[in-house]
């Protein structure tokens, strides 16, 4: 296995990373994910890191004591892990560092709403097993095969904390934590310019990812499908062209709606999109704990799959199905502009042909048959997970993510 020529820990090639990146990557993430835990005591010590039970929420205890336990399930504690993702998820383990560990941080082992009942370490403790388990892992790295399969569950544990510092970028959005005191954990949410609808002919697209490097499962593996002429939008709806949606009533018209969306229209009472104070004569929106004027050009942020859904029928488009915005991804030299916010797409999460999940199936097997998926990447998204295979789902409910979306002419 050999690093590509020029690769750094940010860049997207670190799905192909060798031993010595990997090993910086992972001390890389590690202190991102302290300095988010940091945060979270800054702004709550006064409650004991205490957050309401919900279901985009945890508590931040024990996200951080699940990243160290992810870890140290899925490498010391492994002995198949040369296996790589061949190994069998079933197959006894060695005992973690602390005994309670798999009672406390195995999601198979406890439900989501019980996390709040854990009788869980205190934040020193915590933040001693993640430095404990790092050591073991790095030590480890020290010796492993430079293979696809030999470094199949570091690139994995990488990755998934790297999604775990995502989750809590989300969690400190959704609870109003300011992030005065932590610069640099997220990246400035800039605008583009206004950019024409971009026009692809007829083709046939590999959609998934071929063998080769680290692959997430439900990206496997690549097959052709056939895609008719398109035309997509260069960048996601921006505010200026979702509040026109807003001024014209679109909240108010059930035609623009589907019944679900109509359903939770009512349930939560919706006028504007999540954390917006205003949208008229300009966006006022909460963004981490203070109310910011949000330029018009910028992506439309925290909207349902309902409400994308409902933007498009009432602009007589449709949202991009996931082989036209990953074929359009890939050729991003023409102007496509993603990467700002997570983008929901026409279609329900499925697997591909011949899928088989890997040993970290939490992650592989959502409900499928309601969960839509989201492609792209949010500015909240560390730089190496921005892939433009990598699929994210989740329920048409959802806007708690920094989501937004784009269309496709009908």
């Amino acid at each position: 296995m050999i690093e590509i020529a020029g690769t750094d820990i940010r860049s997207p090639h670190m799905r192909r990373a060798g031993k010595e990146l990997l090993s910086l990557a992972l001390m890389d993430v590690r202190n991102r994910t302290l300095r988010w835990i940091s945060l979270f005591d800054d702004a709550l010590a006064a409650q004991g890191l205490a957050v309401p039970v919900s279901p985009e929420l945890s508590p931040p205890l024990w996200s951080l004591g699940h990243a160290g336990w992810f870890q140290e399930r899925w490498i010391a504690r492994n002995v198949h892990r040369q296996r790589g993702d061949a190994s069998d998820p079933s197959a006894p383990r060695l005992a973690p560092l602390l005994p309670d560990a798999d009672r406390w941080y195995d999601p198979a082992q406890v439900a989501h709403d019980e996390r709040w009942q854990l009788d869980l370490p205190d934040l020193a403790s915590t933040r001693q097993y993640l430095a404990d388990t790092m050591d073991v892992t790095l030590e480890l790295l020290e010796s492993a095969e430079e293979s696809d399969a030999g470094l199949y569950f570091y690139r994995l544990s990488l990755f998934h904390e790297d999604q775990q510092g995502e989750a809590l970028a989300e969690m400190a959005q959704a609870l109003d934590l300011p992030l005065a005191g932590a610069p640099g954990l997220v990246a400035d949410l800039g605008s583009a310019p206004p950019r024409e609808p971009l026009l692809f002919p007829a083709t046939r697209w590999p959609l998934g990812s071929a063998p080769g490097g680290f692959v997430f499962d439900n990206e496997k593996w690549a097959h052709e499908v056939e895609v008719p002429e398109f035309d997509i939008d260069a960048q996601p709806v921006t505010w200026a062209q979702y509040g026109e949606f807003v001024e014209d009533g679109g909240y108010d018209e059930p035609a623009w709606w589907s019944v679900e969306g109509r359903a939770w229209l009512r349930r939560e009472g919706r006028r504007v999109p999540r954390h917006v104070d205003q949208l008229r004569q300009g966006v006022l929106q909460q963004r981490f704990g203070r109310l910011a004027r949000v330029p018009l050009a910028q992506p439309v942020l925290h909207v349902s799959w309902h409400e994308a859904e409902a933007w498009c029928r009432w602009a007589g488009r449709r949202l991009p199905t996931e082989v036209e915005w990953e074929a359009a991804a890939q050729s991003y030299s023409r102007g496509f502009a993603w990467g700002a916010v997570w983008e929901w797409t026409a279609g329900t999460f499925r697997p591909y042909p011949g899928f088989s999940p890997d040993p970290w199936r939490a992650y592989s097997l959502p409900s499928f048959g309601r969960t839509k998926v989201l492609r792209g990447a949010s500015f909240a998204t560390p730089e190496r997970m921005r892939h433009t295979r990598f699929r994210r789902f989740a329920e048409p409910d959802r806007d708690g993510m920094f989501c937004g979306f784009r269309s496709c002419s009908i």
